[in-house]
């Protein structure tokens, strides 16, 4: 009998993936770029972050494939790698909506999150 095991290499792609999204700064920034092309100074503004902790983040993100960086100028803007980036968003927000209790009453994954504001 064989057993059917998943890809390890696999999951460990898709676990990057979604580490992503698993920050709370991270995600502030993929949901204002969802509105469009923001330059850093903007993406501050929406977010709240510090200009270190922003460019870190920004970083990340960029390194990981989910935002791209576009000299305009003097201007660096950032958006979206990709639509679909916008659409995990939407699909976790609706995923979410159903199984908002269960999340929120989870307790292991209580990590202190910092409040960002959006």
């Amino acid at each position: 009998m064989v057993l059917l095991t998943p890809d390890k290499t696999g999951l460990a792609v898709k676990a990057k993936l979604f580490r992503g999204f698993g920050d709370v700064s991270r995600l502030a920034i993929l949901d204002v770029l969802r509105r469009g092309p923001l330059t850093v100074g903007e993406i501050g503004q929406a977010t709240g972050l510090t200009q270190s902790n922003l460019s870190n983040h920004l970083g990340c993100l960029r390194d990981c494939g989910l935002v791209l960086a576009e000299r305009n100028g003097r201007y660096i803007t950032y958006h979206l790698s990709d639509d679909r980036v916008a659409e995990i968003l939407t699909l976790a927000e609706s995923l979410l909506a159903d199984v908002a209790q269960g999340v929120y009453q989870c307790t292991r994954y209580n990590t202190p999150a910092r409040q960002v504001n959006s």
